[in-house]
């Protein structure tokens, strides 16, 4: 055999794997490289780590993750009751009560967030990783949608996490600490799903704001991680944002909706923040392979959703038999 026959064969293998990769796996690629070379999740033993949106869902997941692997995590939400709830589950999987810390405020009150800072740093002398979880998704049709809403949401998912990442990036140079800032964004930040302007809108902003912080620290000791996953069992319907200020979707996740589990979503965020991944994907099949072709192949995806409608699109996305679509 040739010598461009062998580099031609070793190409085809190539794509082989990787394409068989893609059918099987719930993230991408190189997570799933850190997921079984990668550091260890105990690697977070002894770190500090406060996770915003933490009394429920993805939020909750992670704290009891990180909790389980020996570090000492600082939990805010609204809810102190729901937030004393997660403390417990962190206890019952072995971690100490004296490295849980429970700080709650509202997030959007930005006044507070520099004082807020402050008393995180002192639970535990020193912050390591800032996680910011919280955030709510949306249904709504575009053209309805009232300017108030927009606002609302830009602030919880957006302009929150960018103001307490800026106090958190300043506190990490100022004291030397090679700082870690990790954002929940979604697949929704890479590409948008009908029904969901705003909060297609917020993600994409989630990405504008920390990539460039990416650049302009990659000399730096500090690193970003931007988490984004698809479709999570959560309470994430029943809170959506709709088209108008003050209402909620009010749906529930069934049980029989196809979504990767809250607990695999959580132990895969935390391999990519131990491992400092850049971006993280996560997605039960066809979502991964989805994402690399509308990613990489935007001319394939233009006729791929034009053949397929909103309504599959919103199948796909939502993971049930029946699809709500917002509509007047």
């Amino acid at each position: 055999m040739g010598f461009l026959a062998a580099i031609g064969v070793l190409l085809v293998l190539y794509f082989i794997i990787y394409i068989c990769l893609l059918l099987i796996t719930d993230c991408d690629l190189g997570l799933l490289w850190a997921l079984y070379f990668g550091k260890s999740l105990r690697k977070l033993q002894g770190k500090v780590i406060w996770i915003t949106g933490a009394s429920s869902g993805i939020g909750e997941f992670m704290a009891v993750e990180f909790a389980k692997n020996g570090a000492k995590v600082i939990l805010s939400a609204r809810s102190e009751m729901n937030l004393q709830r997660v403390k417990g589950r962190c206890i019952e999987v072995g971690a100490s009560g004296d490295n849980i810390s429970i700080l709650a405020f509202d997030v959007t009150n930005m006044q507070k967030h520099e004082s807020v800072f402050q008393k995180a740093v002192k639970c535990f002398g020193k912050l390591d990783i800032l996680v910011n979880n919280a955030g709510r998704s949306q249904r709504a049709s575009w053209e309805y949608i009232d300017y108030a809403v927009d606002k609302e949401i830009f602030l919880l998912n957006v302009f929150s996490a960018v103001s307490l990442s800026r106090l958190a990036v300043k506190y990490f140079e100022t004291t030397g600490i090679a700082g870690q800032i990790a954002v929940t964004s979604s697949l929704a930040g890479l590409f948008p799903a009908p029904y969901s302007a705003s909060y297609n809108g917020s993600k994409h902003a989630i990405h504008g704001y920390f990539k460039t912080l990416t650049i302009e620290k990659i000399d730096s000791q500090i690193s970003v991680t931007l988490l984004c996953p698809g479709p999570v069992f959560s309470n994430f319907l029943s809170q959506c944002f709709t088209e108008n200020p003050g209402e909620i979707f009010g749906k529930n996740v069934s049980e029989d909706d196809r979504r990767m589990e809250t607990s695999r979503c959580a132990y895969l965020s935390a391999v990519a923040i131990v491992n400092r991944v850049d971006e993280a994907w996560m997605g039960l099949f066809p979502i991964i392979p989805l994402t690399y072709i509308i990613v990489y192949y935007p001319n394939i995806t233009k006729f791929f959703l034009k053949y397929i409608g909103n309504r599959r699109i919103m199948k796909l996305r939502d993971s049930r038999q029946t699809v709500t679509v917002v509509t007047r």
